[in-house]
């Protein structure tokens, strides 16, 4: 008895090893070629709005009214600064920036920022002292401009100015969305699900400026957190012509289950539905750019890859093999591209 007591203690404890096998699990509705792929397709929306909480945050819903408080005009184009409530008590800011390229309309980039300091990044202005490093490659806006894209910046949930103030009352004072993120489970919602709520009505905010943009054109791009942001909306909200995730898309166990990632990346239950790579049955037959660095850290490539296999097939079961295209930034960490991103976006916009 005594040697059988010694023998269980020297096994290695380790809690993660249950979920790392659960993992291992397929999906209850994974991707099947041999299924009724309509009847398929109607689960994945089915589920993919209860798990995000969607029906949940549209019994709040509210009108959208533009609140203009600022307008800068620049040699290249014209800024506007200004919020709007996407739901009753939920303010949204965004920045509109607008070509002077002598356009009567301009096609539509709206940016994302990952988790930083705030969607000020994306127009290129530095507020705080860490800024420099993200300023290098993540002004967003500008990018889009110099492409001859208008571009809408919106500031998420739990980022920027919409941090919570309440971060520094108890012990997880390392992210600005932890306490936002755990909040919205507890009313049977999600902060992904609550983004993709404000994109969806940040295309509405835009009917504001219509005479100078082209509303059928639209592109959502984001990195990281905005990354995902980008995939989950453009699954939501049809009128996203282009999807643009970057350092975003991977297998949930190659990424927030292999490594301890923001509570924002969460949602209860998905995992034993679907993959990322089934959610993109709700994005085709529109046009789908994935992007990921080859030696991301928390994102995995292996993952990334194991996903596109899966969109591959549902991009083809659409009849649209071309429209799905995987972009790899070679020898590249968790960072945006943009250079190699906005190559790419141009060619892919070229055959709408």
């Amino acid at each position: 008895m005594h040697d059988k007591e010694n023998t269980n203690m020297n096994k290695e404890i380790n809690v993660d090893v249950l979920h790392d096998e659960l993992f291992k699990s397929k999906p209850l509705l994974a991707f099947d070629e041999k299924a009724d792929y309509q009847a398929w397709k109607k689960q994945i929306k089915e589920k993919y709005i209860e798990f995000l909480g969607l029906d949940t945050i549209a019994l709040n819903a509210c009108e959208i009214k533009v609140d203009l408080e600022e307008t800068i005009e620049t040699d290249e184009y014209i800024r506007y600064r200004y919020t709007f409530e996407s739901e009753k008590n939920s303010i949204v800011p965004c920045y509109l920036l607008i070509p002077k390229q002598g356009k009567e309309k301009y096609p539509v980039c709206i940016c994302l920022q990952g988790h930083s300091t705030g969607f000020h990044i994306s127009i290129g202005e530095k507020k705080y002292d860490e800024d420099d490093e993200i300023l290098k490659r993540n002004t967003f806006a500008l990018y889009a401009i110099k492409n001859g894209y208008a571009a809408l910046c919106i500031e998420q949930r739990g980022m920027g100015e919409r941090t919570t103030p309440r971060k520094d009352r108890g012990w997880a004072t390392t992210c600005g969305c932890y306490h936002t993120a755990l909040t919205a489970l507890l009313l049977g919602r999600t902060l992904i699900g609550e983004r993709v709520w404000d994109v969806s009505k940040g295309i509405d905010s835009l009917e504001f400026f219509k005479k100078s943009l082209d509303l059928d054109d639209i592109t959502l791009l984001g990195t990281s957190g905005g990354g995902t942001t980008t995939y989950y909306s453009a699954c939501f909200d049809e009128r996203i012509k282009i999807a643009v995730p970057c350092c975003a898309i991977c297998t949930y166990k190659d990424s927030i289950g292999e490594f301890a990632h923001c509570s924002c990346n969460y949602i209860p239950n998905i995992a034993r539905y679907m993959d990322m790579g089934e959610l993109a049955c709700l994005i085709a037959p529109r046009k789908l750019l994935v992007c990921n660095g080859e030696d991301d850290a928390i994102f995995l490539f292996k993952g990334t890859k194991e996903v596109y296999s899966v969109i591959e097939k549902i991009y083809k079961k659409e009849g649209v093999p071309g429209n799905a295209k995987l972009v790899v930034y070679p020898h590249a960490p968790h960072a945006f591209e943009p250079n190699i991103t906005f190559t790419e976006l141009n060619k892919i916009r070229k055959q709408l």
